[in-house]
């Protein structure tokens, strides 16, 4: 009888100690995930820090319009916030529990939304990620476009659409200054050049492709020219012997 009292001993002894190694373990897991949430969310931190400087630049250089939010999604806060007009604060929830981002997705927008005074903003989100490419954080720029819708509302006024009439062709039919014109811009958009900033190769150019286009026909055409483009009478008919001569 005592052989078998001590067996059981032993056998409620060993359960114990099994069960004493699960609680450990559990806590020790438990202890360990605990550590390990902390450096990740204090890694973060560190991450998301490098870009309040781009956030300020970018609300500097574009206020009062734009405002820069940078959203902490370990902690899902506002971790950051520049020239704001949102009424939020650092410290308030984000509100993206419920989102989840693709590996390859990086910027989303531009989308539209409704500011508290009712202004309208133009939005656009860039996720910020980690060394292993987990999302970490979001900037946020919300664009004030209520200035410019109103801007665009005032030049309606000044210059509605319905009272712009197709070009009078009794008018414009000889026109040679007006197909001057639509030449030289043109031909500009095509080269991505500006007028004030043509060389003398480009004007060059320009008056051999005004020859071939029939546009010194018209009286007093070369004076014109040499106006527009800022250059002497002498200079185009030397340009206008070239392209006579090809």
């Amino acid at each position: 009888m005592q052989i078998q009292y001590v067996h059981q001993q032993i056998i409620l002894f060993a359960y114990f100690l099994v069960y004493y190694r699960q609680i450990s373990t559990r806590q020790v897991d438990l202890h360990m995930d605990k550590i390990t949430s902390n450096h990740l969310a204090d890694r973060s931190q560190q991450l998301l820090e490098r870009h309040r400087h781009i956030a300020d630049g970018i609300s500097i250089l574009l206020a009062p319009h734009v405002e820069v939010i940078i959203h902490d999604l370990t902690t899902q806060t506002i971790a950051h916030l520049a020239n704001n007009f949102s009424q939020r604060e650092i410290g308030d929830a984000s509100a993206l529990d419920d989102m989840t981002f693709g590996p390859d997705e990086q910027i989303i927008g531009p989308y539209d939304k409704l500011n508290w005074d009712g202004r309208r903003l133009r939005s656009i989100s860039i996720l910020l990620r980690d060394d292993n490419d987990n999302a970490i954080g979001m900037l946020c720029m919300n664009m004030d476009i209520s200035v410019f819708e109103n801007a665009q509302t005032a030049l309606n006024l000044l210059m509605p659409h319905a009272a712009i009439k197709p070009q009078p062709e009794k008018l414009f039919r000889d026109d040679w200054q007006e197909r001057i014109n639509t030449f030289l811009h043109q031909w500009l958009r095509e080269h991505h050049l500006e007028l004030a900033y043509l060389t003398s190769q480009h004007k060059r150019e320009l008056v051999h492709q005004l020859y071939a286009e029939g546009a010194f026909e018209g009286k007093s055409t070369a004076n014109y020219v040499a106006k527009i483009l800022n250059m002497g009478r002498a200079t185009v008919f030397k340009y206008l012997k070239e392209a006579k001569g090809n």
